[in-house]
């Protein structure tokens, strides 16, 4: 039997889905400009930026009640995937 809730739900979890692929895809021109402005592959990973991003994050997940886990997770994720993406875009 098909739970029509759960695919409402779901609907709603796909236009949520397609609001990140924007906001991806804008942070991705952003992460290009500043890849344009970095000289040397030893730029790209800025280990005190991570760290204060982190940290951000857990606070302004506890200020929201999100889960700190969950978010750290996510942005840890996200950068690790942009280091990458630096890395294999870096043409200086």
């Amino acid at each position: 039997m098909v739970n029509k809730n759960i695919i409402k739900i779901r609907k709603k979890l796909d236009l949520l889905d397609n609001k990140f692929l924007d906001l991806i895809k804008k942070r991705t021109n952003l992460v290009n400009q500043v890849l344009k402005n970095k000289k040397y592959k030893n730029e790209i990973i800025d280990n005190k930026r991570i760290k204060i991003i982190l940290k951000n994050i857990k606070n302004k997940s506890k200020n929201k009640k999100i889960d700190i886990k969950l978010t750290k997770r996510i942005w840890y994720s996200m950068i690790r995937a942009y280091i990458d993406y630096e890395f294999r875009n870096f043409k200086k």
